[in-house]
């Protein structure tokens, strides 16, 4: 199939009724639920409780483990993470399918942009949930970093 664009259709484009570009350049990096770890929230899902963002992480940080409720999939933009020998760098892309449980590395530091598809669930050293990570908690998290505006447009 072949789209083509055609003069005087029945169909019509519909401009958009807000902006569909957000300049991530003025929206400041707010602390994350790590230490050492900051984002800047791009969009809420209201039905699945995913949300997407960017993230950033200092070098040397060690994240907990941590699940998916719903899958993510992140691009990287600066550095590198992985998992073990499983590591993605700059133009990298990852796909955590929902019901991963996982505890990443970033020598380096790192920024990528992330979908999370569902929340995610934080875990104490005795493998009870400590935390749940969804879109609600990511707009509060936002809100409270005046990080917020762009997404009441």
């Amino acid at each position: 199939m072949k789209l083509v664009r055609h003069k005087n259709t029945a169909i019509e484009a519909i401009t958009p009724a807000r902006p569909v570009f957000t300049d991530t350049g003025k929206i400041p990096w707010t602390p994350w639920v790590i230490d050492g770890t900051f984002f800047k929230l791009l969009r809420v899902n209201d039905l699945t409780g995913g949300f997407s963002m960017l993230l950033k992480v200092d070098p040397d940080n060690e994240s907990p483990v941590h699940g998916h409720l719903g899958a993510v999939e992140a691009f990287v933009i600066e550095g590198e993470f992985g998992y073990d020998d499983d590591r993605g760098a700059i133009g990298a892309y990852a796909y955590e399918p929902a019901g991963a449980r996982h505890e990443p590395t970033s020598p380096g530091g790192t920024v990528m942009f992330a979908v999370v598809h569902g929340p995610l669930i934080g875990y104490d050293e005795a493998g009870n949930v400590a935390g749940v990570i969804d879109g609600a908690a990511m707009w509060e998290l936002a809100k409270a970093g005046h990080a917020h505006m762009h997404l009441e447009t």
